[in-house]
């Protein structure tokens, strides 16, 4: 990859480009091998710059946000590995125009600070709003669908496009975003004015709830699997009495039984054996398939 590198630092500066990049350093899991090139973006310029090498050069490019609903395979990511720094944000009424990598708990205590309502249910996600609007994340009765206007993006062809709320094809945990390898590079919201002591304090609410019912003191992707109609997963979990099985150090939360945790140099492959575990036990007990709700990536 030193050819492709040396034709990357006629635009993006040397600090910007690591080679052999353990991935472990930029997931919430803290798991994953290395990537060949991790880069981080700066600007749309750069962003265009690095596709087309890409694309001259036919090398693959994932884009990661903040490595909260990932897990990264132990032989890590082939070709280039893409972060977006894009944190610009803007305010005109109601509407907030944020970038990509902004995270979700910095844009939720924005808007607090400006009276808007909307993003409470975000606070405490360790994501970005890239991520969350790709995944169309939720909690708390809240999801993104509900106060995306709109969303531009460039596609493969290296085109950009911008969509409205109903072009994102919303659906629990699940956009147009989310099969495809479209980078989406900034979004409009639309929150509505609220008394700014009401906002804080389901902020605040929201966040104890986390704090109490979720593992945050240890490394894991969130909920490993989707939520359906029919069923929660945690509580099905729970009753195979799985909680606190572990593989090697990856282990079933005996906090939360919906979350996986790396109690210490986890790999990969233990999350990806435990995960099938889980859902043999899951299948024979109680003839239900689950379905993954994290994004794993590499070989």
């Amino acid at each position: 990859m030193d050819y492709i590198k040396d034709k990357l630092l006629r635009f993006i500066p040397e600090k910007n480009i690591r080679e052999n990049e353990p991935m472990a350093k930029h997931t919430s899991f803290k798991i994953g091998g290395p990537a060949d090139l991790f880069i981080t973006i700066e600007n749309i310029a750069e962003l265009e710059e690095v596709l087309e090498v890409a694309k001259e050069e036919n090398i693959e490019v994932t884009c990661i946000g903040n490595g909260s609903n990932l897990l990264v395979k132990d032989n890590g990511i082939r070709g280039i590995v893409i972060k977006l720094n894009f944190k610009d944000v803007s305010l005109e009424n109601e509407k907030i125009t944020v970038g990509a990598g902004v995270q979700l708990s910095k844009i939720a205590r924005i808007a607090l600070e400006n009276s808007l309502s909307g993003l409470e249910f975000a606070y405490g996600i360790p994501g970005t709003v890239g991520g969350a609007i790709k995944m169309n994340a939720g909690a708390y009765g809240g999801e993104f669908k509900d106060i995306v206007l709109e969303t531009t993006y460039i596609d493969k062809n290296l085109e950009f496009h911008t969509v409205n709320n109903k072009n994102h094809e919303f659906s629990y945990r699940h956009s147009k975003f989310s099969d495809t390898d479209d980078i989406i590079i900034s979004t409009i919201l639309k929150l509505k004015k609220e008394n700014i002591d009401n906002i804080k304090k389901k902020m605040e609410e929201n966040l104890l709830k986390r704090k109490e019912k979720q593992p945050i003191d240890l490394p894991n992707a969130g909920s490993i699997f989707k939520r359906k109609n029919e069923f929660i997963p945690a509580e099905i979990i729970d009753k195979c009495n799985l909680k606190g099985y572990n593989i090697g150090n990856a282990y079933v939360s005996e906090k939360h039984a919906g979350f996986i945790v790396n109690k210490g140099n986890a790999t990969a492959q233990d999350v990806l054996s435990l995960i099938e575990h889980i859902k043999k036990v899951v299948k024979e007990k109680y003839k239900i398939d689950l379905e993954l709700e994290i994004k794993v990536v590499g070989e």
